[in-house]
């Protein structure tokens, strides 16, 4: 894994209200809003496995998916296995959004999905912040929402079988790409779901078979949602609705 590091300045774009508005959290804020977070920030290409921030570190920068870049919170053992706990794209926020300053993280983030962002010091959020109220407010209540999605990862993980979460994580990836193609491997999605890749490329053939999904080289291709939505268990549709309920200026899809 490589660590997060920006473009040559001289290839950073001049970034914009509207390039603040490509994340759909910030998009909820008005423009008045918007430029309070402006100043400082920047624009950066992260490729997949760019670690972004591991356990332990001070979370001194916040990230904000621009495009098709998704990240992962997971957890390492002991042993080195990791798991995934909740999944970011651009509905959402990376880094200093849950508490306030540079606190250590507990989770280690990676991209998952390469793709653009904006990084913005967490310390000038906090300013941010602290001089609008309702930025103030749309960060408490995104907290709420990823809580509720860690939450409900641990439950899906130790009562859910592999099928079903599978699916899940299908349907939660396809809403933030806009896409019905996953550039994801068999070896990627079993190290997220925390099992052996043999027993993953069983479940996603009986997916296949079921005419849910389509493998090709690097991808999976989804072929039916509601045949997914169908086969998973309640816990994506959980997550949604309790989004939709904290945060309803704010599409939980493109």
């Amino acid at each position: 894994m490589t660590p997060a590091m920006p473009l040559p300045s001289s290839r950073i774009p001049a970034v914009s209200l509207e390039r603040l508005a490509q994340n759909r959290l910030l998009a909820s804020l008005s423009a008045a809003e918007r430029q309070l977070l402006l100043p400082g920030a920047d624009i950066v290409e992260l490729a997949a496995d760019t670690l972004l921030v591991d356990s332990g570190d001070d979370v001194v920068s916040t990230y904000f998916p621009i495009s098709g870049m998704i990240a992962a919170l997971v957890l390492v053992m002991a042993d080195g296995t990791i798991a995934e706990a909740a999944t970011i794209g651009r509905e959402g926020a990376i880094g200093g959004v849950v508490s306030a300053g540079h606190k250590p993280a507990f989770a280690r983030t990676i991209v998952q999905l390469p793709g653009s962002c904006l990084r913005i010091d967490t310390a000038r959020l906090e300013a941010a912040k602290a001089k609008s109220p309702r930025l103030h407010d749309l960060f408490a209540r995104y907290a709420d929402a990823l809580l509720a999605q860690v939450l409900q990862s641990v439950v899906c993980n130790a009562l859910h079988p592999l099928d079903q979460r599978c699916c899940r994580w299908l349907l939660s990836t396809m809403d933030r790409v806009g896409s019905n193609e996953l550039k994801v491997t068999q070896e990627f999605l079993a190290q997220m779901l925390g099992v052996q890749r043999t027993t993953m490329t069983r479940t996603l053939r009986d997916l296949s078979r079921c005419g849910l999904i389509r493998q090709a080289r690097g991808r999976i291709i989804i072929q039916s949602r509601e045949g997914l939505e169908g086969a998973s268990c309640d816990c994506h549709a959980s997550v949604r609705r309790h989004f939709r309920r904290i945060l309803p200026e704010v599409p939980t899809r493109p």
